[in-house]
């Protein structure tokens, strides 16, 4: 089976504008653009070179875990919004992340306020035919307070809310950090991946007996680390994208696989994310074209 390869937008590649992009992206060959915002002129782009629309941002998710309540209802209209007009131009996968408002809130805490205020958003989704993608970052240190980033947490949102438009987005690179077996992940709750991202993570062992687990005290050595661990492009990491692939399969994921850059060797000029997607893309097509 062969899934397509897509992007988030980087944000030197992302100054060239949505038309330099999206062209360029096609040039490489790029199957999906991933947006942080859904219209007319981002569609249009992409139609025009070819390209489909792979995730779109969905923001205000924070406030849905807010203890204010007058916080949560304007988060519910904001999204219900967003929703309808990703909804009316053909998008069907909506990226998020569930990270409070106040980084000291408790996950307990931020878990029983979205107990009550999520039900009505994944309602909307599943009237506008769209999909909900909960991205696994645990948040900043040192707080980590984002939920839905472990089985633990995820097994009691899923039991929560059974229906399928929300679901997974599956990026192994955060579970190889936090030491969750991320092929697991696939067995346990492979039927809620709704998007997945290729990105990678390298253990840094020196800097393991360094730190352990917990972040470095006076600051990481290298970027887009707290210590022990960095990002880093496909191919330059612990996952084994080949048994990654055969398991998205097996799944019936049909989905694209879409880069995340995150990597300090390809960052900082435009030159440097371009060939960062472009590796990152010939090391995925091995297993997924």
């Amino acid at each position: 089976m062969k899934f397509q390869i897509g992007m988030r937008i980087p944000p030197h590649i992302g100054k060239q504008g949505i038309e330099q992009v999206a062209n360029w992206a096609a040039s490489v060959g790029l199957d999906v653009i991933d947006v942080p915002a859904y219209n007319e002129e981002v569609k249009n782009a992409l139609n025009h070179a070819g390209l489909g629309v792979g995730s779109v941002d969905l923001k205000d998710t924070g406030a849905l875990l807010s203890e204010d309540e007058s916080r949560r209802t304007d988060a519910i209209e904001s999204i219900n919004r967003q929703m309808t007009q990703v909804s009316e131009l053909g998008g069907k996968v909506l990226f998020m992340v569930l990270i409070p408002e106040d980084a000291n809130q408790s996950r307990e805490k931020s878990f029983s306020i979205w107990k009550e205020s999520f039900p009505e958003v994944v309602n909307q989704a599943e009237k506008k035919g769209l999909y909900l993608a909960l991205e696994g970052w645990p948040g900043p240190a040192p707080q980590y307070p984002a939920i839905g980033c472990t089985p633990e947490t995820l097994r009691a949102m899923f039991q929560h809310i059974p229906s399928k438009h929300f679901g997974l987005n599956y990026d192994p690179s955060h579970l190889v950090r936090l030491g969750i077996d991320y092929l697991r992940v696939l067995t346990e709750f492979g039927d809620r991946v709704n998007y997945c991202h290729g990105k990678d993570t390298e253990i840094l062992k020196d800097e393991l007996y360094e730190y352990g687990t917990l972040p470095a005290t006076f600051g990481a050595k290298y970027g887009f680390s707290d210590g022990s661990w960095r990002y880093t492009i496909p191919g330059h990491g612990e996952v084994e994208w080949d048994k990654v692939a055969v398991r998205l399969e097996k799944i019936g994921y049909k989905g694209p696989v879409s880069i995340e850059l995150e990597d300090q060797r390809f960052w900082g000029s435009l030159e440097a994310e371009q060939q960062g997607i472009i590796k990152a893309k010939d090391h995925l097509s091995l297993y997924f074209k």
